[in-house]
């Protein structure tokens, strides 16, 4: 697989990521047809696995997210700065302490924003323990698992 290839599947994967925070956007699926996309062009054991994995991850957050409370993030006053906020936190939490910084990067970004917005400590913790009950923890176990795969793909690509 080329360059020009691989740098088109980290495009749509980066597509997923971000869908995963747009309500209604099917991001993790842009996620999972880019890692099936890879494999189909690179068919390697190593390539397999991480869709084979891939799909497991997947379907076992389906399962978590049934679980869970419907999503009803704009009743709790979630804006898309604060999608933002919260999806630039995971990714550079993923990165910066690995795998688990992506929950305390999501977090933290959305206490920013909130911080931001609200202005006060207290404001900023309801708003985001209320963001958090109204659905936002089905959108951090989404896009958790979306990075999971992401950072799967590339460590196959890199190290692979």
């Amino acid at each position: 697989m080329g360059a020009w290839e691989l740098l088109l599947v980290g495009v749509v994967l980066l597509l997923g990521l971000s869908g995963v925070l747009v309500p209604g956007a099917p991001g993790s699926w842009l996620v999972w047809a880019a890692v099936l996309w890879w494999a189909f062009e690179d068919p390697r054991p190593l390539s397999w696995g991480v869709l084979v994995g891939a799909t497991a991850v997947l379907l076992l957050v389906q399962v978590i997210r049934w679980w869970l409370p419907p999503r009803s993030l704009r009743a709790s006053g979630a804006t898309p700065r604060m999608a933002v906020y919260a999806g630039v936190g995971a990714l550079l939490g993923f990165f910066l302490v690995p795998v688990i910084g992506a929950i305390p990067g999501c977090l933290g970004g959305i206490y920013l924003a909130e911080r931001l917005r609200l202005g006060g400590h207290g404001d900023a913790m309801t708003s985001l323990r209320r963001v958090m009950r109204q659905g936002g923890t089905s959108v951090l176990v989404e896009l958790f698992a979306c990075l999971l795969i992401a950072g799967a793909w590339l460590g196959a690509v890199v190290w692979g």
